[in-house]
């Protein structure tokens, strides 16, 4: 379990990196960071923080892919944990 943890502390801050810089890249008009790889680093449990620092620095904040994706995303990933942790782990 403390390694699952550690994963998702790493992912999540890898994902506020991304994010960030992504922003930075866009107001210098600089080579960006792909959809594609900013919903990857979403899907593999960095949603919670890329979709907290997208609204507090305001970036993908029109695009409803990002508004409406990543928190899907999220939602998916509880019930996945939930599952597997109750039919697998039998923990919860």
């Amino acid at each position: 379990m403390f390694y699952f943890v550690l994963y998702l502390v790493l992912i999540n801050l890898v994902a506020v990196v991304i994010t960030a810089y992504d922003k930075l890249a866009a107001v210098n008009h600089r080579r960006r960071i792909p959809e594609r790889t900013l919903l990857l680093i979403a899907a593999l449990g960095g949603a919670p923080a890329m979709y907290l620092t997208m609204l507090v620095i305001r970036h993908k904040t029109r695009k409803p892919l990002f508004m409406i994706g990543i928190p899907v995303i999220f939602v998916l990933e509880l019930v996945l944990f939930w599952a597997v942790a109750h039919y697998v782990l039998h923990i919860i």
